[in-house]
């Protein structure tokens, strides 16, 4: 007799060994038909899955966590097999599941082009129609290699000879297909459903190995209904107009290009978004107490070697000599802040000590990687670090999530997911300690009412992190802020403080940020606006245009009304009409315009015209300058 217990905790028990489907059957027709997979503990496995003692199982359909995974991973390799069937000289690589769908590597001799990824599109709907069984299967590991050399399959084989030598060899075949995969899969292909597209092509090296071949990369998407399908196709559509790069030019805030890659050039307007958000930062960071500090850009490899980060992060260092000596152009700013602690002797009187920077850093990103403002080499972290004792990890924790939530809602983000990332698998520092780290962090971010979700793995290799996602208006997301907990890196450096016993103690380090990196940062604020900045933010917060040449100085006198009460404002004298003055600057998204002409000048009134309105306000010159005025304060400076 097995026994199967169920998510509600219902037992169902059946005289023999029990199958996946066998499971969904018993319990009935609908879920026999919708099931795809079942779930055991953490793991996802397939509904041909043998149950021969008692175990705890959930049933997973298309509504359930991870569906959509093992959804993206199936039509993977769904576009594998339709890519050998029309191409039987092409060899497959790797095809996972990412976010928001999937993608398989191909080495190709002849490159696919768009009209290519239609035809093979069309070649994947019928494998999903042909509805083919998907079995898995356990191979002996040279037998495995020895079948995909003989295909043809040279990548497969290669993956299969550096498998460990303890992991089972396992395929899953469909239909004349077989790929080697831990899987789980959907018991046939028809389970896919035909709500997928594939999207776009790219280059990608062999095991992201820039020595390797270069091989061509399919990405697609796919859903479980059409309504998701469109409603995901629609955010890309939405995403394109909202490209922070466009929107850069067109609103002339800043430019790339490669005399230095990944370092942005900002433009006068970008400088003044660029300023206004630090500006208010510093206000902020002023209130809550912190102290604004500065440290070098070179600094000598030993301090980098004694910190942990030559070690762990030394490819990603840009380096220079200078007399013998190897120095380093700073990743990050902790190592240098710590110096700063070191300097005289602190008290646990003088903890929490709280200190700020507007880091200048710079990364040695791969070129691939780098993606306008979103990636970049070279950029500034509202980067700060908090030394304090154990007893008040809690306290600082709390203040800090308080301080980050509303600066995001100053910035218009209301919705933020928070993520708790434990330790990593290259770490520093005993388990003991990260025990330590783990749990404070856990009861501090607990203490502070915040949900989280655990992102398995994904801590600094000093200390476990939480992570803040921040979701935009068309529903993407950005992980942004960060606090970490770190007992290693006050010992590595010697870092110290004498407690109310006299003796020395290590401080706890804190590393927050909350914008990330300004430039990453403005990139997501302009898409997430798509460039219609509230007024305290836009870099050009109202023009004034003239109809006629004869309203040149009223003109001229409205700006200084404007200048007195602290407002951006440009004048528009050009001998141009004024509709076409309206589409400019609507189109460089400058959110007020205060059109003159004659008639103004005369009675001293302007009439007010907003970014989208077709509608404008005739006002007294005096109310249009206060309503401004007021519209252009900055929250909670």
């Amino acid at each position: 007799m097995v026994a199967i217990t169920l998510p509600d905790g219902s037992v169902r028990n059946f005289e023999g060994s029990v199958t996946g489907a066998e499971l969904a059957a018993d319990i009935g027709p609908g879920l026999a038909k919708a099931a795809l997979a079942v779930r055991v503990g953490d793991n996802m496995l397939d509904l041909s899955t043998l149950f021969d003692v008692d175990t705890a199982v959930s049933v997973i359909t298309s509504r359930d966590e991870g569906a959509l995974e093992l959804l993206s991973h199936d039509t993977a390799h769904v576009l594998a097999e339709a890519v050998l069937e029309m191409y039987p000289g092409a060899q497959v690589t790797i095809g996972p599941s990412i976010e928001n769908g999937f993608y398989y590597d191909f080495s190709l001799d002849t490159p696919f082009t768009p009209e290519d990824l239609e035809k093979i599109e069309a070649r994947m709907h019928e494998i999903v129609e042909r509805d083919e069984v998907i079995s898995r299967e356990v191979w002996d590991r040279g037998e495995a290699i020895e079948y995909f050399k003989k295909k043809g399959q040279s990548y497969k084989a290669e993956l299969i000879s550096d498998l460990p030598e303890d992991e089972a060899i396992t395929v899953y075949k469909q239909g004349g297909f077989i790929d080697l995969c831990r899987g789980p899969h959907l018991p046939s292909t028809g389970k896919i459903g035909p709500h997928f597209k594939l999207m776009k092509l790219a280059g990608a090296y062999w095991r992201g190995n820039s020595n390797n071949e270069m091989l061509q990369r399919v990405y697609g998407t796919v859903w479980p209904d059409k309504k998701k399908l469109k409603q995901y196709l629609n955010m890309l559509e939405e995403a394109e107009k909202r490209d922070h790069r466009r929107l850069g030019r067109d609103m002339s805030l800043f430019h790339l290009q490669d005399v230095a890659a990944g370092s942005v050039f900002w433009h006068p307007h970008g400088w003044t978004l660029y300023r206004t958000i630090q500006n208010y930062m510093r206000a902020r960071l002023e209130v809550a107490e912190y102290k604004e500090v500065n440290t070098p850009q070179l600094v000598d490899r030993v301090l980098w070697e004694d910190s942990g980060h030559w070690e762990k992060f030394r490819e990603n260092m840009f380096i220079a000599e200078s007399e013998d000596r190897m120095l380093a152009i700073k990743p990050m700013n902790c190592p240098c802040h710590v110096q700063i602690f070191r300097q005289g002797t602190t008290s646990y009187r003088d903890l929490p000590m709280r200190m700020a920077e507007f880091g200048s850093c710079h990364r040695n990103e791969p070129s691939g990687a780098l993606h306008g403002l979103m990636r970049v080499r070279a950029f500034v972290q509202d980067d700060a670090h908090i030394f304090c004792t154990e007893d008040q990890i809690t306290s600082e924790t709390k203040l800090f999530c308080e301080l980050l939530l509303s600066v995001y809602k100053d910035f218009g983000f209301d919705e933020v997911i928070v993520k708790f990332s434990d330790r990593p698998e290259v770490r520093a520092g005993e388990d003991a300690t990260w025990d330590k780290a783990e749990t404070a962090l856990k009861e501090a971010t607990n203490a502070a009412g915040l949900e989280w979700e655990l992102n398995l793995g994904e801590g600094a290799f000093y200390g476990p992190k939480l992570e803040f996602v921040l979701r935009d208006t068309i529903g993407r997301d950005w992980q942004c802020g960060t606090l970490q907990v770190d007992f290693v890196l006050p010992d590595r450096l010697d870092a110290n403080y004498i407690g109310e016993d006299g003796e020395k103690h290590r401080p706890v380090m804190l590393h927050r940020a909350i914008l990330g990196s300004f430039e990453r940062f403005i990139g997501i604020l302009i898409e997430h606006y798509a460039g219609k900045f509230p007024l305290w933010l836009a870099p050009r917060q109202v023009v004034v245009a003239t109809i006629t040449g004869a309203a040149d100085d009223y003109a001229a006198s409205v700006k200084v009304a404007l200048d007195e009460a602290n407002i951006r404002t440009e004048l528009d004298l050009r001998n141009e009409k004024i509709n076409y003055k309206i589409r400019e600057h609507s189109h460089a998204k400058v959110p007020a315009m205060l059109i003159v002409g004659g008639r103004e000048a005369e009675d001293g009134t302007v009439a007010l015209r907003r970014m989208d309105g077709k509608d404008q306000e005739i006002l007294a010159l005096d109310e249009a300058v206060a309503r401004l005025k007021e519209e252009a304060v900055v929250p909670l400076a």
